[in-house]
């Protein structure tokens, strides 16, 4: 008997049979020595519950040193005094749910039933990307903080979708303590600073308007864009619209003789949108078919599910640069500012829930406010030089 170190460990010689050292200073801390010259570190202890000694594998000399696996072997050892079995204790860890198990249960258990469509399909896409690569195998109660700052870091160039990912990383370890998978108040992303994200508001001057409405015009009459595609960019510029919304239309949300669009499940709610004449027209334009959608895909009976191809050919043509699809409905908020409208009917018409998501929009109308700050001032002028005029009444 010795203390099991490097140098007595690697001494340690095979012979014909099976070999066993025991450590002088750790009682139950002991060396198997094959044949072969594997050797492997475990604890032997009386198992108090059915009375049978019991071996206990720490692992094999080269994975451990001497010194890690004295260590688990204190560990071991404490968890048979406290009435436990190192056994069960690994079986539990190793049948601990992992990341990725716990994002199968998030999405199955918690977003299907509360999410709609797109944002569900938007979380999926985040956690296969990011979030399952880097953290899919690791048991869920095992997660640190730099675990997830170091996700979040490799995110950098895309901040917006760096604290998106976060942000679903967060509920999912809020609901990983509700399920008892973590201790409470253990939420890893805790105090995970997000990345600042720069507000980009992007406006079609009325030169880029005429610009576009030339060019859709041409495609039109050329046939180089198909119809669906066309009528879906008009009825975002003249509805404000999201572009789901456009998309996910159906010929039973159009009520044309109250001339507005009736929307069951925008992403603020049911909503109605009031069509103005060039919105009823172009729908009035579109060819009818049996199918539901009002966007016509290429599949009979499908709705057309994306503009991103056609709009980057009609963004080059006509040289709108950094235009997105998103951008044709801050347009649609810039010119009904511009034209004197309040925010509360500009908010209105966007479908806004709240008011401070339209307030970005205040300072489009400085012209409408310029004027009517001239002509109050104009009446007032008029009303005191009237009084200057006067005979001295009081």
């Amino acid at each position: 008997m010795a203390k099991l170190n490097k140098r007595s460990v690697d001494a340690a010689a095979p012979g014909p049979g099976e070999r066993f050292l025991w450590d002088e200073e750790l009682r139950g801390f002991g060396l198997r020595v094959f044949p072969s010259g594997r050797k492997t570190f475990f604890v032997q202890y009386r198992d108090r519950v059915h009375g049978r000694t019991r071996r206990y594998v720490l692992g094999t000399y080269g994975v451990l040193t001497p010194a890690e696996a004295r260590a688990l072997a204190v560990e071991a050892l404490a968890e048979v005094q406290k009435g436990g079995a190192p056994s069960e204790t690994r079986r539990q860890a190793a049948q601990a749910p992992t990341v990725a198990d716990l994002c199968e249960r998030y999405v199955a258990d918690y977003a299907k039933a509360r999410k709609k469509p797109r944002s569900l399909a938007e979380d999926e896409r985040l956690i296969d990307d990011f979030i399952k690569p880097v953290l899919g195998r690791r048991k869920v109660a095992s997660v640190k903080r730099p675990d997830v700052v170091r996700l979040h870091n490799a995110m950098a160039g895309t901040p917006y979708q760096a604290n998106r990912a976060l942000a679903v990383l967060s509920k999912m370890f809020n609901l990983a303590e509700r399920w008892g998978l973590r201790s409470d108040g253990s939420n890893p992303v805790r105090q995970v600073d997000r990345f600042r994200e720069r507000k980009r508001e992007r406006f079609l001057s009325k030169t880029e308007l005429a610009r576009l409405g030339k060019h859709l015009a041409e495609a039109e009459a050329a046939g180089t864009e198909k119809a669906p595609t066309l009528a879906a960019i008009r009825l975002l510029f003249f509805t404000g619209c999201r572009l789901s919304e456009i998309l996910g239309l159906r010929w039973a949300d159009v009520d044309f003789e109250r001339r507005c669009l009736r929307l069951a499940d925008s992403k603020t709610g049911a909503r109605v949108v009031p069509l103005n004449a060039p919105a009823l027209k172009v729908l009035a334009d579109l060819e009818p078919d049996d199918s539901p959608w009002v966007i016509r895909g290429r599949r009979r009976g499908a709705p057309l599910v994306n503009l991103g191809k056609p709009w980057r050919r009609i963004r080059e043509a006509t040289k709108l640069g950094d235009v997105r699809i998103h951008d044709l409905r801050h347009s649609f908020a810039s010119v009904a500012a511009g034209s004197g409208h309040s925010l509360v009917v500009i908010g209105a018409l966007l479908g806004h829930r709240q008011a401070t998501t339209t307030h970005r929009y205040a300072h489009l109308s400085d012209d409408p406010v310029r004027t009517a700050t001239e002509v109050v001032g104009a009446r007032i002028e008029a009303a005191m030089a009237r009084r200057d005029a006067g005979d001295g009444d009081e």
